[in-house]
């Protein structure tokens, strides 16, 4: 099982006080040292921490490979095929939320998805579907013939009780298994941190977790190396109980 560093955060860091620094290009490269498999950032349309020109002085330095998260826009799939990353996730976006709140609605934006699917991948770019662990959703991927979906664990990280909390993990499970059975390459990610993430490491048949928010918030106190390192180490431990 993969670990993508999600270095958005960074980037937020950054643009708090319009500085150049902390650099985002150190941070990827770092990160990538430090073992991470793949670097997650997202552009938004807001640009409230990830710049235009972050992915184009990133994208040639790294070693591993850019996973760019996008809204499924025109503006944002233009910079997409003129940048090249190797992966993009589409994922849902509103202006008002704090960050990336559920999955996209495959089942009313089917058709628009879908042509926005079909560009990338004609440009050269795997396309992967930010989706809830709905097996609604699954099907109308499995319809659209992506490659990848990323799961989005944000409800399962929010649950409170322990009842919950394993409802919402057997739903991701049931999800992960249908996909998997269908060919589909299945990531995860949202919410994850240093104490919840060893349920969803266990599951087989993830390929990739993307996580962010807790590496960075780690690295203040811990350092930047030692952050990654550690959420690797879990990651690695879990996958192979």
């Amino acid at each position: 099982m993969k670990l993508g560093v999600n270095i958005d955060h960074v980037a937020t860091i950054r643009e708090a006080r319009g500085t150049s620094y902390p650099s985002i290009i150190e941070a990827a490269t770092r990160a990538e040292k430090a073992g991470a498999d793949s670097i997650t950032l997202h552009l938004r349309e807001d640009r409230r921490h990830m710049q235009d020109i972050d992915l184009y002085e990133l994208k040639p330095l790294l070693k591993t490979k850019m996973n760019l998260e996008l809204a499924p826009t025109e503006e944002m799939i233009q910079i997409a095929l003129d940048v090249l990353p190797e992966d993009v996730c589409l994922v849902p976006e509103r202006r008002e939320e704090r960050t990336t709140e559920g999955g996209l609605d495959l089942i009313n934006n089917f058709n628009s998805i879908k042509k926005v699917c079909n560009q990338l991948t004609d440009g050269g770019i795997r396309v992967s579907l930010f989706i809830a662990p709905d097996q609604a959703q699954i099907e109308k991927a499995i319809l659209m013939k992506v490659p990848v979906i990323e799961i989005h664990t944000g409800h399962y990280a929010d649950c409170i009780g322990l009842d919950e909390q394993n409802r919402e993990l057997k739903k991701i499970i049931n999800a992960i298994t249908h996909a998997n059975q269908s060919g589909i390459i299945v990531n995860a990610g949202h919410g994850l941190h240093y104490k919840n993430v060893q349920q969803i490491a266990s599951i087989s048949n993830i390929d990739e977790l993307n996580i962010g928010h807790a590496i960075v918030s780690r690295a203040i106190f811990e350092g930047w190396e030692v952050a990654v390192k550690e959420m690797k180490g879990i990651i690695m431990e879990c996958a192979h109980k």
